[in-house]
């Protein structure tokens, strides 16, 4: 399609914004001359590039495209004096050339290989000095190389990369990139991750008696707690201790009551058992020691933060059981919902719960209005009724003292475990079959056995094997 050229018809005039008559060259207004308006710029289609066929009618021969050959040779280089130009200074390409140093591996006085193609394979010309990338200056050669300077250590030195992989003495080791070093924060310094806090898992193993603590796959931080210790009665036989403590979620910090507790248990038990106190009493009066510590807490700290509105509401709380092996006894103590378990070494012989649960669905149990399964499938079972903390209603610590006849385990467990595992069978068939000569891959397991099964729950295991010659049929455990 053509184009065309004639005069644009004007809207208006330019001088007056009066509109003309058709074929004014004057505005008949203000005599704007029309014809001086510039034009509208000719139109400008795309088209397509096609090679132009040679003035004979034959294609297009273009030149050979330079290629390596079976020797690596690279192809020919061209060099800025090849082309006409000047540099930024104004001077010929061709006469800087001529200032400059000799190509490397070309000695003072020799001339350079002719052509731009490259000097003859495994001669004396072509003992070309090693490519530099940290320095201009090329040893035994020209005074530069071409090269510049890096601005940093290469990173590929020996030096830096070790100096990078390894952290400072005594620092943390990133757990994913396994080499940055763990700033004060819980950072990784190197690629950022977050490094898991110290209680997201916690394993203790002493003498005969190792517990386990994890914070499960649901809950951002574990607040359960343990203490697990050993120490001598008056006439010198062990005593083995442990304390299991779960957190309070709907309490304020949780996490905190559940370690009060359970240090001050244990402690008040490490002090109380080598005076001679009966174990029995003296699991009495660690709880009240923990329920004490605990109600510690809810006084004002200095430097509490404001804007921390949970300060404010409930106070800190948390649950507690124990369990202690002194002589021929087990004694267990316990506030709350979590539990002793026995299980015989012989899995032939019965197994058994040792505690009762303080939570709506144990009480519906004992006053006769529903069973077990019925009070358990309740919304409302996991509801305490009794807890250690300023806010609860009474103190009411729970002991039992019991008196084996064979060999078991003790398992001292918090809901997040039995959840999995709530009759006493259902917690003998998850303990492993060699738990009682390997507590501490016994407890692991018990753990594992809860992540397993969804890890709703921070998940706190105590084990303590029970070691008693067999003094005939009987039942697996007997209250003194």
């Amino acid at each position: 399609m053509s184009q065309s050229h004639q005069q644009p018809a004007l809207s208006q005039c330019p001088g007056c914004a009066e509109p003309p008559a058709a074929g004014d060259l004057f505005c008949g207004v203000c005599g704007y001359d029309l014809s001086a308006v510039p034009g509208r710029p000719g139109d400008r289609p795309t088209m397509a590039i096609t090679v132009p066929p040679a003035a004979s009618g034959e294609a297009v021969r273009w030149p050979a495209a330079a290629e390596t050959d079976s020797s690596d040779v690279p192809a020919p280089v061209h060099r800025p004096s090849d082309l006409p130009g000047t540099d930024s200074g104004g001077r010929p390409l061709a006469e800087q050339e001529k200032e400059q140093v000799q190509e490397p591996g070309v000695a003072a006085g020799q001339g350079a290989p002719a052509g731009p193609g490259p000097g003859p394979v495994g001669g004396a010309e072509s003992s070309a000095v090693p490519v530099r990338h940290d320095d201009r200056a090329v040893p035994g050669g020209a005074e530069h190389s071409g090269d510049f300077a890096l601005a940093a250590p290469d990173p590929r030195t020996a030096e830096h990369a070790a100096a990078a992989a390894a952290p400072a003495a005594g620092g943390k080791v990133c757990v994913a990139c396994r080499s940055g070093r763990v700033d004060p924060d819980g950072y990784c310094e190197n690629c950022g991750h977050a490094q898991p806090r110290e209680r997201d898992h916690m394993e203790q193993e002493l003498g005969s008696v190792a517990a386990v603590s994890d914070r499960g796959l649901r809950h951002h931080r574990n607040e359960d707690s343990f203490a697990v210790s050993s120490t001598a009665l008056p006439d010198g036989s062990p005593a083995v201790v442990a304390i299991v403590c779960d957190g309070v979620s709907s309490a304020s910090r949780p996490d905190e009551a559940s370690a009060a507790a359970a240090n001050a248990a244990n402690e008040s038990l490490l002090e109380s058992l080598p005076r001679g106190t009966h174990p029995q009493q003296a699991m009495h009066e660690a709880i009240v020691a923990a329920s004490e510590a605990v109600n510690a807490l809810a006084q004002e700290p200095a430097g509490a933060m404001e804007h921390d509105a949970h300060r404010h509401q409930n106070a800190p709380a948390c649950t507690l059981v124990g369990a202690v092996m002194a002589g021929e006894l087990l004694i267990v103590g316990w506030v709350g919902d979590s539990r002793v378990y026995w299980v015989p070494e012989d899995r032939s012989r019965p197994t058994a719960r040792l505690t009762e649960d303080d939570s709506w669905a144990a009480q519906m149990v004992a006053a006769g209005l529903m069973n077990e399964a019925e009070a358990y499938a309740d919304e409302r079972a996991h509801a305490i009724t009794g807890w250690l903390g300023a806010d609860a209603y009474e103190l009411e610590p729970h002991t039992a003292a019991f008196k084996p006849d064979r060999p078991g385990l003790v398992v001292v467990c918090t809901d997040g475990l039995w959840n999995y595992a709530e009759s006493a069978e259902e917690m003998a068939a998850a303990v492993p079959a060699d738990a009682q000569e390997h507590p501490l891959r016994g407890a692991q397991v018990l753990v594992g056995h809860a992540l397993d099964g969804g890890g709703h729950d921070n998940v706190t295991v105590a084990l303590l094997p029970f070691a008693v010659r067999p003094q005939g049929a009987g039942s697996a455990c007997e209250t003194v």
